[in-house]
């Protein structure tokens, strides 16, 4: 069973959930009340930019429009999508941090 762990932002305290069925990384986020900000939902904006630091392994490949968006803003491979990223069935631990974070 996927654990999802999204750290500490200006926009909440940091979350930890248990996914069983794995599913839309959005859905986990609005779920958890996680700490990620949400625009368009629909991989068009980039405000929802999180870093994958641990299980990158467990999320689907992106597809064509998070890639697209992803290049505007020139970002790493370990740069996601939260509004796109799926996380896939299986056991390990996903660790996200919101992109552009205003924190100190």
């Amino acid at each position: 069973m996927p654990t999802i762990a999204i750290d500490p932002s200006s926009f909440g305290e940091g979350v930890e959930v248990d996914e069983p069925e794995g599913g839309r990384l959005v859905d986990v986020c609005d779920e958890a009340r996680a700490p990620v900000p949400f625009s368009c939902r629909g991989a068009s904006c980039g405000t929802c930019r999180v870093e994958v630091l641990e299980g990158a392994g467990l999320l689907e490949p992106p597809g064509p429009h998070e890639v697209e968006v992803l290049a505007i803003f020139g970002d790493e491979p370990a740069v996601r999508l939260a509004c796109a990223a799926r996380v896939r069935r299986g056991a390990g631990r996903v660790r996200l941090r919101v992109v552009d974070d205003l924190l100190p």
